[in-house]
């Protein structure tokens, strides 16, 4: 296991305490009342001075923070390499598609190797969201709230604030893996 591999057992439980947040977000009150009283001043000034363009500035915020986590936490070299070996083997299976047999020997190998490479992806992938389910799950308790009392604005006249933040979401995050060379 690599200084960056995370562990399945701290995952599960960062996840069971965001999902206890997120269901019981309501009874927390004095983590609501917190978290209302960062964001309210900063993201929902944002909000409030252009809901599009500020929308827009917390996506790419939220986004940025996530790459950088995504970056540092993560084994870079050896998901680079997991990747490239993945596209090797396409390319190998591209060349000899014409040959039945060793298309077959390949796509055997490959779905042999399959759930190993799967499961070490994702176990490098993961000490990420450690870092970030929690922030996630408090942000998006929060945009619910505001955009509740706020009578559930549309962006762009017909898009939900969860399906705008998704599709931008989309956007920036692949631009910022890109620019900052993330796997």
């Amino acid at each position: 296991m690599t200084k960056k591999e995370g562990s399945f057992k701290v995952i599960g439980l960062i996840m069971i305490l965001s999902l206890l947040i997120a269901a019981l977000w309501d009874q927390l009150t004095w983590l609501k009342s917190a978290i209302h009283y960062v964001l309210d001043p900063t993201a929902g000034f944002l909000l409030s001075w252009n809901l599009t363009l500020g929308m827009l500035v917390i996506v790419l915020a939220i986004n940025i923070v996530t790459t950088i986590i995504q970056k540092y936490g993560t084994d870079q070299e050896t998901l680079k390499e997991l990747r490239k070996e993945q596209k090797l083997m396409q390319e190998e299976m591209k060349r000899v598609r014409d040959n039945p047999e060793k298309y077959l020997e390949l796509q055997k190998k490959q779905m042999k190797e399959m759930p190993e490479t799967f499961m070490k992806t994702l176990r490098l992938s993961m000490r990420a969201m450690v870092y970030t389910a929690v922030p996630f799950i408090l942000f998006f308790r929060w945009f619910n709230d505001y955009f509740i009392a706020e009578g559930n604005p549309v962006f762009l006249g017909f898009m939900s604030w969860f399906v705008f933040y998704l599709i931008t979401s989309i956007i920036f995050s692949s631009i910022l893996k890109k620019w900052m060379n993330v796997v």
